[in-house]
């Protein structure tokens, strides 16, 4: 006798929305405005847990690290005018950037130092900073990995996508994690000392985080960013040994 088919246990999670904000498109009424949103996708294995980011806006959509290449999620970006920007954080959030690049004709930005790990495809680097339009710019923290970088968007407040380079600890605090593997950890600490100088309470409200979401419980991204960045005590941080 021949056992029934059996049904996949295995849910593919759709992305969430994270933030969503309304822009002007012209005029004054509230009909000339356009409500752009922030999604978070599933955590993916192709980059050892990682999230990836979706900024869904008028001008061209921003993804931000490589979620998992399913149908559902290409679906997804389809749906929202697909993808003019693919942003890497770091050369561990590659995933499957060539095949998101061939589906959706997409530019890729990463840091130049990285860019020798995607010898095949088309790509815009950058050494510092980068801007890539009147609301979003690049900037380059090194520490976590050599070209490690986040990406700055001003809407909502200011909003920081820090790939590895900031990431919630047990309490959800954004904090630098070093491990084995992290390439200099002086200069990440010196990465984060910028950003302070760079931003202000005013200027940068929330963190979209690139690993370790499931720490923030429910919350979808870190808020009263430039204040818990102010907290950290920067001189212990660096006699932190690594996490093997």
């Amino acid at each position: 006798m021949c056992p029934l088919p059996q049904e996949s246990s295995q849910i593919v999670k759709p992305p969430r929305e994270v933030l969503s904000y309304e822009v002007p498109i012209g005029g004054n009424l509230r009909s000339d405005f356009a409500l752009d949103t922030i999604f978070a996708f599933p955590p993916n294995r192709d980059t050892l847990g990682g999230t990836a980011y979706f900024i869904v806006r008028n001008e061209g959509n921003i993804l931000v690290d490589c979620p998992a290449f399913d149908q559902t999620n290409q679906d997804f970006m389809r749906s929202h005018g697909g993808v003019s920007w693919l942003f890497l954080t770091h050369r561990g959030a590659i995933g499957k950037a060539a095949e998101f690049q061939k589906n959706f004709n997409c530019n890729i930005l990463i840091q130049e130092q990285e860019a020798y790990l995607l010898p095949e495809l088309a790509l815009t680097t950058f050494h510092q900073e980068f801007t890539l339009n009147s609301a979003t710019q690049i900037i380059w923290t090194p520490g976590h990995s050599p070209g490690s970088s986040c990406l700055y968007y001003q809407e909502c407040g200011g909003v920081l996508f820090s790939g590895r380079h900031l990431v919630p600890n047990q309490q959800g605090e954004p904090v630098p994690l070093r491990t084995a593997k992290t390439f200099h950890w002086t200069r990440q600490i010196k990465s984060i000392k910028a950003l302070l100088e760079n931003f202000s309470p005013e200027t940068l409200h929330y963190i979209c985080p690139g690993a370790n979401t499931g720490y923030l419980r429910g919350k979808r991204v870190i808020d009263n960013a430039y204040e818990r960045l102010a907290n950290l005590d920067l001189e212990v941080l660096l006699q932190v040994q690594a996490i093997i």
